[in-house]
């Protein structure tokens, strides 16, 4: 119990660069007091005085002065803000170390497929073509937060004009997704992939769900070729590319919808168009 109290009592030291303890001037056995008296022993030797003790002082004369397992849960039951203030830092500084250490990976990662990230020949292309930086999505088009999302890409283009856009099919939550992701490949595979574009745009734009109706339906609408199109989405052509982009978004550890390569930083999750302007300035300056 000690050994968990003091690993307890250590992550208070560390997360903080010092903190404020009331000066008694006597030395009882409560952590506020031994850090109290030891600020004493330390500075002047004045009592009744705010003092200000550092992380490192704090754990030598702990080590030196071992408090009683009593004493310190008795200390933090009458504080249990300095534990839950000192915890919560403690998960702020995992989550920032475990983030350094993903942005780390992912530059291995893109670097090792760049190709197949930025240039598979397949994917939908949009925006400017030679733009001077390469917003890759990883999509779905039952994905609600995707839908939001093809919004702020379009502010980007919009924006800057220099920015290539490759959208993968990426259809995860479920049989309609997955038929819809079909369908905009199959699209790509008519009128040399012209209608590619519209078709990805009026799929996004639809509100709810899609369904085989759904799909069909817009289709039509952009003027696709219904019966090749039906025929195209149960091809193997399809069947392979749906599959090498899901083994890549494997490969970068991607589960989730939208998902963006910009540069060399992998971006799980939704992005407004702010932040998306922000990394792509960061790419282009890189």
């Amino acid at each position: 119990m000690f050994d968990k109290i003091a690993a307890v009592l250590s992550i208070v030291a560390v997360g903080a660069s010092g903190y404020a303890v009331y000066q008694t001037g006597q030395m009882t056995g409560t952590v506020s007091r031994t850090a109290a008296a030891l600020t004493a022993q330390q500075a002047t030797g004045t009592t009744g005085q705010t003092a200000i003790v550092d992380a490192a002082a704090i754990e030598k004369y702990m080590a030196e002065n071992p408090v009683s397992d009593a004493v310190i849960e008795a200390y933090l039951r009458e504080n249990p803000e300095v534990m839950i203030s000192s915890l919560e830092q403690y998960q702020r500084d995992q989550r920032n170390a475990q983030q350094e250490l993903q942005a780390a990976a992912d530059i291995a990662l893109v670097t090792d497929n760049e190709e197949e990230i930025f240039r598979d020949g397949y994917s939908l292309v949009a925006g400017n073509p030679d733009g001077d930086v390469t917003v890759v999505e990883f999509s779905d088009y039952n994905c609600g937060f995707c839908k939001r999302a093809h919004g702020e890409v379009a502010k980007l283009i919009e924006s800057d004009g220099n920015i290539r856009l490759v959208v993968k099919e990426f259809p995860i939550l479920g049989p309609g997704s997955v038929m819809a992701g079909r369908a905009a490949l199959a699209s790509s595979m008519q009128q040399d992939g012209e209608k590619y574009v519209e078709f990805n745009d009026a799929l996004m734009m639809h509100r709810g769900s899609h369904s085989e109706a759904t799909i069909m339906s817009i289709a039509e609408e952009v003027g696709l070729d219904l019966a090749q199109l039906e025929k195209d989405m149960e091809s193997d052509e399809v069947a392979e590319k749906l599959k090498r982009t899901n083994d890549l978004a494997e490969i970068l550890s991607i589960n989730g919808t939208p998902a963006f390569v910009i540069g060399n930083q992998v971006v799980r999750g939704f992005v407004p168009a702010e932040e998306l302007e922000k990394l792509a300035e960061a790419a282009r300056s890189s």
